[in-house]
């Protein structure tokens, strides 16, 4: 596998290896003795799966404790994610990349990041890996089209839950 840094200082874009022939593809998508190094905040406590239609926007949202291990196992999306610590020289800072089935790239987000995704394709499967059990009463909540932050979605009009509307 390949690690490299982003433009946000601690979170990581992980390409993992994959075998591809006729058939299609295989690859591991979390190896705890492989990912030991990247990720020191493991062990990892929970695995959630969302399946979204497109132009669905999720997020953003994030914590102070939890670290992510973000994938995109079927489908596009166009992920957002955002610094949210007060005390970095890179506090609200934010960058976007695309998550494939195709790329198998995997984003590695520490505790104190935000993060949303827009589903592209037809449909998509979203997986996160958490290190923490979900509190919805410790997240915060950042709008989608905050002005502040002036966020890049390739759409105008994304479908929204009342929580992010």
């Amino acid at each position: 596998m390949k690690v490299e840094n982003t433009p946000l200082d601690g979170v990581k874009l992980i390409m993992p290896d994959f075998y591809e022939d006729y058939r299609g593809t295989n690859f591991e998508a979390y190896n705890e003795a492989k990912y030991r190094d990247e990720i020191p905040y493991a062990p990892f406590v929970v695995d959630s799966i969302s399946t979204s239609r497109k132009h669905t926007l999720r997020g953003i949202h994030g914590d102070d404790r939890t670290t992510k291990l973000i994938s995109c196992l079927y489908g596009t999306i166009y992920y957002i994610i955002i610094n949210r610590d007060p005390e970095s020289k890179q506090y609200n800072h934010w960058f976007g990349i695309t998550l494939s089935d195709r790329n198998k790239h995997q984003v590695l987000i520490p505790p104190k990041f935000g993060n949303g995704h827009l589903v592209m394709s037809e449909e998509a499967v979203f997986s996160y890996k958490l290190n923490a059990y979900y509190d919805r009463a410790s997240q915060f909540t950042i709008k989608w089209n905050d002005p502040m932050h002036d966020f890049f979605w390739p759409i105008k009009n994304p479908i929204l839950s009342e929580r992010d509307a």
